[in-house]
């Protein structure tokens, strides 16, 4: 079933979206809508738009002085580019995790209680930190060791604290720029198998260079390509199974069997 079309829940509205880096239009008029509690993917070839149109989700777009949004991303009934709404409560609604690890300069306890302490959590300090970091699966690997510099941490194991500081503030959604990108094949399957068990709480959006990455860890996938003047956009939007076994779309078919040019 079409990913736009479906009776599944939606979580974020994208309508008429387009991007620009002063007069540059990076992103050209990309319109869906991602579903609640589903892992949705982002695939294309480099320089298509995918980590800047992931980073309009939470209005990081904003922090670019060049960058300019235009068109809507509606999220609880709300346009989050609406001049009454808070960026930074937003970022914290709409969690991110970059493609390189990197946790703060401070100890791995400290690091999960920095964005709690910002947002003025009143609660147990001691158990936010013990679930969050449950829920990013490093607990057992690191609670003997929480005053330790995050940075004695391996990659794969920065790389899940930083998604359990993102996790801390309790986000509703989750985005996730090629989060394994930087990692070796065992932190890679690692990060994999946290996604599919985060998917029950957490709707997530994931960006990845790796097809199969997307077809292992996704329920939708969405399918970028470079146009005219250099401006990415939408090829195809659907069903993960669907999009790697039978596209719609031509140039979807011969990006995921490697005859794209």
């Amino acid at each position: 079933m079409d990913a736009n079309s479906t009776s599944s829940e939606i979580v974020l509205n994208v309508e008429n979206l387009n991007v620009y880096y002063g007069d540059f239009l990076a992103v050209k008029d990309v319109s869906m809508k991602i579903l609640k509690n589903k892992v949705t993917a982002f695939i294309g070839p480099s320089g298509c738009g995918k980590s800047t149109f992931i980073r309009c989700l939470n209005r990081m777009n904003d922090l670019i002085p060049t960058a300019k949004v235009e068109g809507k991303v509606i999220f609880e009934n709300e346009d989050i580019y609406d001049d009454v709404v808070d960026a930074t409560e937003i970022r914290s609604r709409i969690g991110m995790v970059f493609q390189k690890p990197n946790p703060f300069p401070k100890s791995i306890y400290q690091n999960i209680a920095f964005g709690l302490k910002v947002n003025g959590f009143a609660g147990d300090m001691d158990q936010a930190v013990e679930k969050s970091l449950k829920q990013a699966a490093l607990w057992e690997e690191v609670k003997d060791r929480l005053d330790d510099s995050a940075f004695a941490l391996s990659g794969g194991q920065q790389q899940r604290l930083c998604i359990a500081r993102a996790l801390a503030v309790e986000p509703e959604v989750l985005l996730m720029d090629e989060p394994a990108s930087a990692l070796d094949p065992i932190a890679t399957l690692a990060i994999e198998d946290l996604v599919r068990d985060l998917k029950e709480t957490y709707s997530i959006v994931i960006v990845t260079h790796n097809m199969q990455q997307a077809a292992r860890v996704s329920d939708e996938t969405a399918f970028f390509m470079v146009g005219e003047n250099r401006a990415g956009y939408l090829v195809e939007y659907d069903d993960t199974q669907k999009i790697f076994t039978n596209p719609d779309n031509e140039k979807t078919e011969e990006y995921i069997t490697g005859r794209f040019s």
